[in-house]
């Protein structure tokens, strides 16, 4: 399936968790410190199990927008381990999930980029897109790992948009037009690019937008959509986007 898009007001955008920087590793740090599971535990499939929580207790809470610091959002944060360790067989408390979260987030900030995401990132740039960043979370949360990969010197502020700040969560189409309309780009000239299948492909697609699925997890689709490309990491993407032009995907 081909991109058939115009460099002009071509707009391509990024997920941040998963996408931009690797989200299992603080997530299997976490789990190691407090639990110790042995090397055969499952991380990526329980990782994906953390995700879906976090989305449906988010939900539950009213998204992202409700989801700043105060008790309950921390009883969400520490619920969803105890829902994804049960999963496994691993039952933990409430002392031992507070204890998960808080090494959580004491990781979740020593960030380190993937390879070629910020060359990546530099080449678009370069090559005049339009480039910004779409994802779910609190504001002070999201904020706080942006500003940990120094991505202010490539994406400008005004086009760094947290779902806790705008008021819309991924999947819902409404963030995609909020940001078509904070940027002048429309979905016919807007490429998404994200590693949830629920928030990231479903969402963009029924926006309108193309979209390629960063699957660098090798996971299952969940519905019928079809993304316009797959990438399993930033060489690909590199290729299906080289900076000179949007070409054929």
């Amino acid at each position: 399936m081909n991109l058939d898009i115009s460099l002009t007001h071509t707009g391509v955008f990024f997920d941040v968790d998963d996408t931009l920087y690797d989200h299992l590793m603080p997530f299997r740090k976490a789990v190691d410190a407090v639990v110790g599971v042995n090397e055969t535990f499952p991380y990526e499939k329980a990782y994906h199990r953390m995700r879906y929580y976090s989305d449906i207790l988010s939900l539950e809470m009213g998204g992202a927008g409700k989801m700043e610091e105060g008790q309950a959002t921390e009883i969400m944060r520490r619920r969803r381990f105890q829902l994804t360790l049960a999963e496994f067989g691993i039952e933990v408390n409430e002392q031992q999930s507070a204890a998960i979260q808080a090494a959580y987030i004491g990781c979740q900030f020593d960030i380190t980029m993937f390879d070629g995401a910020r060359a990546l990132l530099e080449r678009l740039n370069r090559a005049g897109y339009i480039v910004g960043l779409i994802t779910n979370g609190a504001e002070a949360h999201q904020m706080s790992k942006i500003k940990a990969m120094e991505l202010d010197a490539l994406i400008p502020p005004e086009r760094q948009f947290v779902s806790g700040k705008v008021g819309h969560d991924k999947p819902d189409r409404r963030i995609f037009d909020y940001v078509n309309e904070q940027t002048g780009t429309t979905p016919a000239n807007s490429i998404y690019i994200g590693d949830s299948w629920r928030n990231d492909v479903i969402g963009a697609i029924e926006a309108g937008w193309s979209v390629i699925w960063f699957n660098h997890r090798s996971v299952m689709p969940e519905s019928e959509h079809r993304p316009h490309h797959i990438a399993s990491s930033y060489e690909e993407l590199s290729q299906l986007l080289p900076g000179n032009e949007v070409s054929s995907v």
